[in-house]
């Protein structure tokens, strides 16, 4: 129990009231009980785990400062920091509003159903005070009486519903703690003797809360085994979920002690259905991801990461580990947790794989670059990122893979260990790459700065299909699909609108652009209507040379277009290389699948 003490509020204290749900406005008022004579307060540009600057300052209205009866003036310095001139030793009180209507997991979100928010979107930094104990309190109204709170942070003086006054131990605590308030389903559960809960907001009626938490526990506790072992200890005294269902969405964001999930309504499970259908095998992985991440990139986490800056860009090349090895992981642990087979394993794999061959930007970019480049790339993505850039998730996860399965051909050790040991190493704190070259060189009894500079630091080729012809598994192409081939990313609804064009590809030598409205074609003499890709090669038959009628910015065009020749299944994939061309590939000509050939091999890397 909170002594008499603690349970009072802090020197820095909020009071947090969903006071206008119809105008999403949330009300501040944030009480500074010994301000500086000149005191600053920001509000972040980022959150954490995030990487791009989001402005969240422009959601904040009405700011007044206020010494008991006495109004003071503000400057405000830049786009997110203000400064008040105050008397030191007398409280100081600041009063604002934030429109709340991002319903991302980033942001803030209120309406007359719902509230959420991020302490990075609503609670001002108080500058000089950042490593004081910080407390919060969260107001009930008229109109959220039946409403309930879920939150990580430590409830100090609460009701039943979880109203009240709650504690941080300092900013980076209080922010790193979403908030969640509304009308939402509980479930509970342990996981290796650990208190977990799972809160879900807009679930459809037929939402089979039971097994989802069943299935939640099953991940839950192979991924404490898996960096604990069978002590499993946790870094955490309890865990909460929050997920928002919603009719099309997905996404999720780490915190120390929580997750904020959102899903598609229809991905969640639903009752008297035992098949995991697609959408949920899809939302056990995030789930998985995020949960995974409370250790790789909550506290094991870049070194430049130690303090976080939240006035600004905080840069890493260090994402392809903390995003990619993640993504490894997050599928790999459901299958050791029984929640999917081999073959749905595979499946995943192979879907990855097939994302970053069919990405022209590979070729440009090295998944370090990618890194570094987040801030500017990966999360202001354009017509032209596939061709200028590659995933840190995906050929992140690719880069954990093998190396994964390099070290356990070698049979000293593998990429479990590895990692186990680089926690041991920093005591589950910041870490750089120097760090797991140590690490990999000690558990491998020889260096991989050859593999990681080849798979990292430039833009080779990973050597895919002979490390997993090792593992039991044969790599091999399938026949491509039309808009592979065409080196296109469509939207078909009626029509067929060009999203990006492939670097190299038919469709750019075409002169097709994104935006465009590919609305028909002519071929031998007659024009044809399409509302689907397919229907390219339905009404073209066998003919390869063709006109393609397009719409852009109001105006008709005819592109001469050359179809190219549909290629054989079983053409070898890429060969790793040590130097990166010119330029950059044509679309990869071909889609991989991967086979399962040696059941009991396969099952050593997989068990």
């Amino acid at each position: 129990m909170p002594s008499p003490r603690t349970a009072q509020p802090a020197d820095v204290h909020y009071r947090i009231e969903p006071s206008n749900l119809h105008a999403h406005l949330f009300t501040v008022s944030l009480t500074i009980a010994r301000p500086a004579a000149v005191q600053e307060l920001s509000l972040p540009v980022w959150i954490p785990g995030s990487y791009l600057v989001r402005e969240f300052s422009k959601n904040l209205q009405e700011l007044t400062a206020r010494q008991g009866k006495r109004v003071l003036p503000l400057a405000q310095l830049d786009k997110h920091r203000w400064q008040v001139a105050s008397t030191p030793g007398k409280p100081l009180e600041l009063t604002y509003t934030v429109c709340a209507y991002d319903s991302s997991v980033r942001t803030a979100w209120l309406d007359a159903s719902r509230g959420f928010f991020n302490g990075t979107s609503l609670c001002l930094r108080v500058h000089g005070q950042e490593k004081q104990r910080h407390t919060l309190s969260l107001t009930r109204t008229t109109a959220t009486a039946q409403w309930s709170v879920a939150t990580g942070l430590q409830a100090l003086a609460t009701d039943k519903q979880g109203f009240g006054l709650y504690s941080a131990a300092d900013y980076d605590e209080l922010v790193d703690c979403p908030v969640e308030l509304g009308l939402f389903w509980v479930g509970r559960f342990k996981a290796c003797g650990i208190p977990h809960q799972f809160v879900v907001a807009g679930a459809a009626p037929s939402f089979d809360g039971k097994r989802l938490v069943a299935d939640t526990q099953k991940i839950c506790e192979t991924a404490i085994r898996f960096w604990h072992g069978a002590e499993g200890k946790a870094p955490f005294k309890s865990y909460l979920f929050m997920l928002n269902a919603v009719a099309d969405g997905y996404g999720g964001l780490e915190h120390r002690n929580s997750t904020a999930l959102i899903c598609g309504r229809r991905d969640l499970p639903r009752q008297e259905e035992t098949r995991a259908t697609e959408g949920y095998t899809t939302l056990l992985g995030l789930i998985s991801h995020e949960y995974f991440h409370t250790w790789n990139v909550k506290r094991l986490r870049p070194a430049e990461f130690s303090t976080y800056d939240y006035t600004q860009e905080n840069y890493t090349e260090l994402l392809w580990f903390f995003e990619g090895f993640t993504s490894y992981y997050d599928d790999l642990l459901l299958r050791r947790a029984g929640l999917i087979d081999d073959a749905t394993y595979l499946k995943l794999i192979t879907k990855t794989i097939n994302q970053v061959l069919q990405t022209p930007g590979r070729a440009v970019q090295t998944v370090a670059q990618a890194s570094f480049d987040a801030w500017v790339k990966y999360y202001r993505q354009d017509e032209n990122t596939p061709n200028a850039t590659v995933s840190y998730y995906t050929k992140g996860s690719l880069v954990a893979l093998c190396l994964d399965l390099a070290l356990r051909r070698e049979g000293k050790t593998t990429l479990d260990d590895v990692m186990r040991a680089l926690w041991a190493r920093t005591a589950g704190g910041p870490m750089a790459e120097t760090d797991l070259r140590a690490v990999l060189e000690q558990l491998a009894s020889r260096p991989l700065d050859a593999e990681l500079a080849q798979w990292v630091h430039s833009t080779a080729e990973l050597p895919l299909a002979d490390l997993l012809a090792a593992h039991g598994v044969t790599l091999k192409a399938e026949a491509p699909q039309l808009a592979q081939r065409l080196g296109l990313r469509v939207a078909e609804n009626h029509s067929v609108q060009i999203k990006a064009v492939l670097r190299g590809g038919a469709a750019e030598k075409a002169g097709m652009a994104s935006g465009d409205e590919w609305l028909g074609l002519e071929v031998q003499g007659q024009g044809w209507r399409i509302g689907k890709l397919d229907d390219v090669t339905f009404y073209a038959g066998a003919e390869t040379a063709l006109t393609a009628l397009v719409a852009r910015d109001g105006r008709l065009l005819r592109l001469p277009l050359d179809l190219p020749a549909r290629s054989k299944a079983g053409t070898p994939p890429p060969k790793s290389r040590r130097s990166a061309p010119r330029n950059p590939p044509a679309p990869t000509a071909d889609t991989i699948s991967l086979t399962p050939t040696d059941t009991a091999a396969l099952g050593r890397w997989l068990a």
